[in-house]
């Protein structure tokens, strides 16, 4: 393994976390429903991130599977609510 591929996974882990902080003030303090939609996404997108690094770091391959199963969940999430905004309802009768 390559001496520097530890200290890229340290670097790469501390600016997701700084991400997610920032995506959790907006979470917490967006003015409009809009804009703590899109922090949470940038949240499970950071969250997603984190976990593909720890992968990569530790070099294990199940971590990649769970970052998948977050990306379609999360995928999924935002669709039905960017579609309760929209329309008021999820599923329609």
């Amino acid at each position: 393994m390559n001496a520097v591929l530890p200290f890229a996974v340290n670097f790469a882990l501390a600016c997701f976390a700084l991400a997610m902080l920032f995506a959790l003030l907006r979470l917490l303090r967006g003015p409009v429903a809009e804009d703590r939609i899109l922090a949470l996404d940038a949240l499970y997108i950071n969250g997603m991130l984190v976990i593909l690094t720890l992968g990569i770091g530790l070099g294990a391959a199940i971590y990649f599977d769970i970052a998948l199963l977050i990306a379609l969940f999360g995928f999924v999430g935002s669709t039905a609510m960017a579609k309760f905004l929209l329309r008021g309802e999820v599923i329609e009768p």
